[in-house]
């Protein structure tokens, strides 16, 4: 049973995958989120049997039916990793008590943050209109999960105030604006310190090890600028599912 919900999760994941590509596309192009989805080369209307998450795109081998260019991975890539992310989310949820709240939040969250993790991915810039929305909807459902107000709100405050912080002392060239409200996102999301600092911890390390492979490989130059979002995103998303495990790991260690 366990194995049929856990399909049904990755089709859902898939499903999810799709709209976000279309979404995030729109949202850069500041256009209506109704309509039909469009090929972004040559803005004909793509037919249904064109759009199936990732069969679509293997079947027409990565390039659009009518313009025959090629589609990009980013398609592909974030329908599996949402419907992957679903997934394990599920399964991490299928124990607990408030199983369909918990899951809720986790599947809404991990959306948002594959829209931060894209937008700031490929343009540098930290989509507030979807920042701000899931960091007052997540703060509900987890007032609702049964964290206290005051605790949410205080992490919120300490991840908001780690990288205002940084903000100031940098003088605006360190971090971006939109990097402290995804602290402010971060800290109401994880409204305990220690996972708060765990997710963080993640986010930085991943950082380091990608921007000295960068730089390694003469990617990236020792002045280049590098989007500090997909990493926050990929440090939450490990202490969403995993860091429970990280951190008796590392407490068992003493």
């Amino acid at each position: 049973m366990e194995f049929i919900f856990g399909v049904f999760a990755a089709l859902i994941g898939l499903v999810i995958g799709s709209f976000l590509n279309c979404l995030v596309w729109r949202l850069y192009k500041e256009d209506t989120i109704l309509g039909r989805s469009y090929c972004p080369s040559c803005s004909q209307t793509i037919s249904w049997f064109d759009n199936i998450p990732l069969l679509s795109f293997l079947l027409l081998r990565g390039r659009c039916r009518h313009c025959r260019r090629s589609i990009s991975w980013q398609y592909p890539l974030v329908e599996f990793f949402t419907a992957l992310l679903f997934v394990l989310t599920f399964l991490q949820a299928a124990d607990s008590v408030n199983f369909s709240l918990l899951l809720a939040r986790d599947w809404f969250l991990i959306s948002s943050l594959m829209i931060i993790f894209i937008y700031d991915f490929r343009w540098q810039m930290v989509p507030m209109m979807v920042v701000w929305p899931t960091t007052a909807i997540v703060a509900v459902l987890n007032l609702f999960l049964g964290f206290s107000w005051l605790a949410i709100l205080s992490s919120g405050l300490v991840g908001a105030g780690f990288f205002m912080a940084q903000y100031i002392l940098t003088k605006k060239r360190g971090i971006g604006e939109g990097d402290i409200w995804l602290g402010l996102l971060l800290g109401i999301t994880f409204p305990t310190l220690s996972y708060l600092g765990l997710s963080l911890i993640s986010a930085y390390f991943i950082g380091s090890i990608i921007s000295v492979i960068l730089l390694i490989s003469k990617n990236k130059g020792w002045k280049s600028k590098i989007a500090l979002g997909p990493f926050l995103v990929i440090g939450a998303i490990i202490t969403l599912i995993y860091g429970q495990e990280i951190i008796n790991w590392y407490l068992g260690l003493f």
